[in-house]
Order: structure tokens, then C-alpha cells, then sequence
């Protein structure tokens, strides 16, 4: 299933260029492939926080993507009129990852309130 995961995402991973050169990169090392998809990056304590990269088990905009659409699908069981905030920070890629947040809640009908400039944790 591993090996299946990563030629699906080979195929199909085309929202973030930068996932591309690194799945290249890690074709024929099983290791990193493993470690990359072996299993779906969970939720902690501090939240959704991985190593960025391609694979399940990193953070990248699939990831952050899923777990969007599960509070999305929440929003709406409780709301229909729902409405979230989005901002975003310094750290590497929050301003992609806020913005594809932003675009799944948007197709879920909630509307957005997005941050333009960056925000503090």
C-alpha cells in the first residue's frame, strides 16, 4: 500500500511544485518512501505539525487540506451560516497552507474572513 500511495501521488501531487523534485528524489530509496507514507500525519496535542513534504505523513497542502474539509464538513453539522477566520505567520508554506484552508472552506459554503498581512501565533 506504501508503494501504491507514492505512485499516486507521483501521478497526481500537482497543487505544491515543490513536492515534484522531492518525490523524484526519493524514487528508488524505500526508506524515505516508507517513512514518508507509511502513515496519515495525525493531530497532538499542538495540533496538525509535521515535517513539510510530500507524503502522507507530512505536512503539505493535501494534509492540510483533509483535515480542512473535516472541520469543514463540523462547521456545517453545527451551522449552515458558518464562518471562520484564517490567518497566517512566518513559518514556511503558512500562507499557501492558509490559503488552500481558505479555499476548501469556501467550497464548503462558509464564508471566510482572511487575514492579508502575516499574524502571531
Amino acid at each position: 500500500m506504501i508503494k501504491e500511495n507514492y505512485n499516486l501521488w507521483r501521478e497526481k501531487a500537482t497543487l505544491d511544485a515543490d513536492l515534484i523534485p522531492e518525490l523524484i528524489s526519493i524514487e528508488n530509496n524505500d526508506e524515505l518512501i516508507s517513512d514518508a507514507f507509511y502513515t496519515d500525519l495525525e493531530f497532538g496535542t499542538a495540533g496538525l505539525r509535521g515535517v513539510i513534504g510530500a507524503g502522507t505523513n507530512r505536512m503539505n497542502v493535501y494534509t492540510v487540506g483533509k483535515a480542512s474539509q473535516g472541520l469543514a464538513a463540523y462547521v456545517n453539522s453545527i451551522n449552515k451560516n458558518g464562518k471562520i477566520a484564517i490567518a497566517y505567520d512566518s513559518r514556511i508554506k503558512s500562507d499557501l497552507f492558509a490559503k488552500c484552508a481558505a479555499e476548501i472552506f469556501a467550497a464548503n459554503g462558509i464564508k471566510v474572513y482572511f487575514y492579508k498581512e502575516l499574524m502571531p501565533t
